[in-house]
């Protein structure tokens, strides 16, 4: 059930006296407040709630069970480093599978790289590509490129269907509850292996240092047994919790080296391409602060610093 009609005045839990507040149980004891112009789409699909609004001073704002998944303001910062920091870091990533990411803003990075013959979009709910198409063009024009296909389904599934086929697969989800609760498991982990061709990459949405070291450190032991690389990259971004958020980067190919670019393009041609990734940006993501590198560090790490 959906509503974007202007005859009717929408409202949302979430929005109160012109303010969206989001708050969860993943991020407890604090919350986020963006004022509000008007609401523009509010509807429960089969697999969420899922609501639209125009902001004062971040654009229109993508909201799924109740956080925010994107705003026009600051989208690029995500995007970009969730999709360069993988490509970047393959010799020749002609084939590109993107798991989520329905808003189309991960695929609209992925198409800039030339070497990409063929970017696939599997996400498992319809209404998420429906709603960007309308209210986040920005995002959502890398559907009209001839590159892309879609498919609407379960990544699960789609998966177990391909063979080492990929060069990278990037999962853009949710936080690990709802839809998203299994892709945070050892078990997707392996599918997304096996649907990797020799030397893949995959690249994962890997939670705030912040907030979620437990659930890094989890993901990482678990990715460091199925891949001989595995490394944790981070970007800044206003309106995710802590005002940070993570990936978790894994290779098939040992000797792959993610905190150095395997290809570089001129800072001309990044500055034409990218408002946030950079060659230089791209080595710095993965420093740490010491709090969250002895956390989360790898045991032949924790033994070399003994």
């Amino acid at each position: 059930m959906s509503s974007s009609s202007s005859s009717t005045k929408l409202t949302h839990p979430n929005i109160s006296n012109g303010w969206f507040r989001e708050s969860n149980t993943m991020w407890p004891g604090q919350s986020m407040n963006i004022e509000v112009n008007q609401i523009l789409h509010v509807e429960k699909s089969k697999y969420q709630d899922v609501l639209v609004f125009e902001s004062k001073t971040y654009g229109n704002v993508l909201v799924l069970d109740g956080a925010i998944q994107v705003t026009e303001r600051d989208e690029f910062s995500y995007q970009e480093m969730i999709t360069h920091l993988p490509l970047f870091s393959h010799p020749n990533p002609e084939r590109v599978l993107v798991i989520g990411g329905g808003d189309g803003g991960v695929l609209r990075e992925v198409i800039k790289h030339p070497q990409v013959k063929e970017a696939v979009l599997c996400d498992i709910d319809e209404a998420v590509i429906r709603v960007s198409k309308k209210y986040l063009p920005g995002m959502s024009i890398s559907y009209s490129d001839p590159k892309v296909s879609v498919h609407i389904g379960d990544g699960f599934d789609f998966l177990k269907n391909k063979k080492d086929y990929f060069d990278v697969i990037i999962t853009d989800s949710s936080d690990p509850v709802g839809p998203a609760e299994s892709l945070y498991q050892a078990h997707y982990y392996e599918l997304m292996r096996d649907a990797l061709r020799a030397g893949g990459i995959v690249s994962t949405q890997g939670e705030c240092q912040w907030l979620h070291l437990p659930l890094i450190k989890e993901v990482l032991a678990f990715a460091r047994n199925l891949f001989p690389v595995a490394e944790y990259a981070y970007t800044t971004i206003p309106t995710y919790p802590s005002g940070q958020i993570g990936f978790i980067l894994c290779s098939k190919d040992a000797s792959t080296r993610f905190k150095e670019p395997l290809r570089n393009m001129t800072p001309e041609q990044e500055l034409k391409l990218f408002k946030y990734y950079n060659s230089e940006i791209h080595r710095a993501s993965f420093v740490l602060p010491n709090f969250a590198r002895q956390a989360i560090a790898a045991k032949s790490d924790k033994d070399a610093s003994a």
